[in-house]
């Protein structure tokens, strides 16, 4: 039986993934290759310990796709609680870099325990929705769902990793898609909305702006829907979040994170400081143009101008040499995958492996997302690797071992009834 599963193995998927990673490794060799060039294994450079990760990530596949598909199932707990385990050992053990200790140095190398929770978090989070019993529109079920997503979000926020935590609250796609009330989602999206606007706009008139709509939207709706205590709370607790904005923003966010913000609403800021690294990167991929300057030919990545340019900034480079076509291919090749996959999952003959392959289409495009729009001024700038091309061996191990869960599930259902 396992190895008529392992035959029916997507190999579109599979070459989505080897395409992204060639392309990955290219990116990075040329935006960390030294005056001096060196072998392409050689682990003193960027560029080696990158081509080192790609090829011990060979033997994981592998591993993946040989163990048993119903592993992933039967020990979600345990991947989960192991998540968390090394969560919780970071304040114990963990280095701090940049103010955040979210790695464990293991010699020369280091580990980030967060990248391969969202894992741990994913196989839970599709078991508990496959139970025959849940019901997303029971309270209790949803405050379980939330809960098996927000005690990661919580140690990873004390972390402190805003960036990684934000990942995980994408999950509430997934949520919303096997069942959860839309006005959850409704509701986060208008907080955001809220958030910033509250920073541009007195709060006085957005709350008048808010009150002449709801008291339109009472008027006009059905007598059995005007309850007037209901919509004196949701007023109430808009209130208290529009006028408590300013106040977050001053008291609880950390300088830099009210430098990214300003960064985002166009505020006046030092581009030789907090303004810097985006100005830099916005350079980086307009000065690209059409066609792009040329593989190794980026004057501003051979240059240094962008800094972390082969981690969190590695787009510029895509933007530079290879212009908008090279880039626009490379986000049709990523969304793609995103298409291949959550098609994939529609076809599953299990809610747990459907629940999954969400999950993996979720986390991969919020990182896509994020990352791509904070280089282009449409998202605060926070740590988000790009999959498959910012460098690091946690995040490429962690969306291969994510990934090729889902192809083993999928190569899978032939077994499943």
């Amino acid at each position: 039986m396992r190895g008529k599963s392992i035959g029916n193995i997507d190999w579109l998927t599979i070459l989505l993934y080897l395409t992204l990673v060639i392309m990955g490794w290219l990116t990075i060799y040329s935006a960390s290759l030294p005056p001096e060039v060196t072998s392409i294994f050689d682990t003193k450079q960027i560029y080696g310990r990158q081509m080192l990760f790609i090829i011990l990530s060979i033997p994981l596949i592998f591993i993946l796709l040989f163990l048993d598909a119903k592993i992933f199932e039967r020990f979600s707990f345990v991947f989960y609680g192991l998540g968390i385990f090394l969560l919780l050992g970071l304040f114990a053990f963990g280095s701090t870099i940049k103010g955040q200790t979210n790695w464990y140095k293991l010699g020369g190398f280091g580990f980030q325990p967060s990248e391969f929770v969202k894992t741990g978090v994913a196989l839970l989070l599709a078991k508990y929705l496959s139970f025959p019993q849940i019901n997303l529109k029971n309270v209790k079920h949803q405050l379980i769902g939330f809960g098996i997503i927000l005690l990661p979000v919580l140690l990873i926020l004390l972390q402190p990793d805003a960036g990684s935590a934000m990942i995980f609250l994408s999950l509430i796609f997934v949520l919303n898609r096997e069942g959860l009330p839309g006005w959850y989602l409704f509701s986060g999206f208008s907080a955001i909305i809220l958030f910033f606007v509250a920073l541009k706009i007195d709060p006085k008139y957005i709350m008048i702006c808010i009150a002449i709509i709801m008291l339109i939207y009472y008027l006009r709706s059905r007598r059995m829907s005007r309850n007037p205590i209901l919509y004196t709370f949701v007023f109430i607790i808009i209130s208290g979040f529009v006028f408590s904005v300013n106040y977050v923003y001053n008291t609880v966010l950390e300088s830099h994170q009210k430098d990214r913000i300003d960064v985002l609403l166009g505020e006046d800021v030092d581009i030789k400081k907090e303004g810097y690294n985006l100005n830099q990167s916005m350079i980086a991929i307009g000065s690209g143009g059409l066609t792009g300057k040329g593989f190794l030919e980026g004057t501003q990545t051979k240059g240094g101008f962008v800094p972390e340019q082969h981690t969190d900034y590695i787009f510029t480079t895509v933007g530079e040499e290879w212009g908008f076509i090279g880039s626009t291919l490379v986000i049709i090749i990523f969304v793609t995958l995103f298409l291949r996959i959550i098609a994939l999952a529609e076809k599953q003959k299990t809610k747990f492996s459907r629940v999954y392959g969400y999950c993996v289409a979720t986390y991969l495009f919020a990182h896509f997302f994020v990352n791509i729009a904070m280089l282009i001024k449409l998202f605060p700038t926070i740590g988000v690797p790009l999959p498959f091309f910012s460098y690091g061996g946690s995040s490429l191990w962690a969306f291969t071992i994510m990934l090729f869960i889902f192809v083993k599930l999928d190569a899978n259902k032939v077994n499943e009834w």
